[in-house]
């Protein structure tokens, strides 16, 4: 969802762009649902002046994930991308077991049109998105999912969630209080 994203919306009192959060996600990885809990929480706190962006990193024991990254950026172009990520790594077994036509399946659910979607994952529109993400992901160092790059700084998630939140929110705040 590299260019896919609304373009973020500057506070009333301030002009100041936001801090961008790159989310390096798998949608078939358990760590990367346990990490929406902190996503939520960092978006409740900073709103707009921080601007989460997904970025893909499918692995590859995980056969189905490559599929969900171009489903996503799908959602993306339909207006539902944060809202499909969310809903397919809630359920990420079903996505284990059902693969693209679950992917379907959740997009039909969030009212998207889930024909185009079928479309999109077989004339594979959205292959070079997820490519350049995954080869830049490689190129920064990136192993495995949840990682998060903000400010120039990698935190990774593959191996623990322990403290990373509180690890955003300081280079936010920093970054943040440097713009004022």
């Amino acid at each position: 969802m590299s260019d896919s994203s609304p373009a973020p919306v500057p506070a009333p009192d301030s002009a100041r762009p936001a801090v961008v959060l790159d989310v390096w996600c798998e949608l078939q990885c358990p760590d990367c649902r346990t990490a929406l809990t902190d996503l939520r929480a960092l978006r409740e706190r900073y709103g707009d002046r921080l601007e989460p962006r997904l970025r893909h990193f499918p692995l590859e024991k995980h056969r189905h994930a490559f599929a969900a990254a171009q489903a996503a950026e799908e959602a993306a172009e339909q207006g539902r991308g944060w809202p499909y990520v969310e809903a397919v790594l809630a359920r990420v077994e079903e996505l284990d077991r059902g693969g693209e036509p679950f992917l379907v399946e959740v997009a039909r659910e969030l009212g998207l049109d889930a024909e185009e979607f079928d479309t999109a994952l077989v004339d594979g529109r959205h292959i070079l998105i997820v490519d350049a993400d995954q080869a830049e992901g490689k190129a920064i160092g990136v192993t495995g999912t949840p990682t998060y790059v903000i400010g120039g700084e990698r935190l990774d998630g593959g191996k623990s969630q322990e403290g990373l939140r509180e690890r955003v929110e300081e280079i936010a705040d920093r970054l943040l209080a440097g713009q004022g």
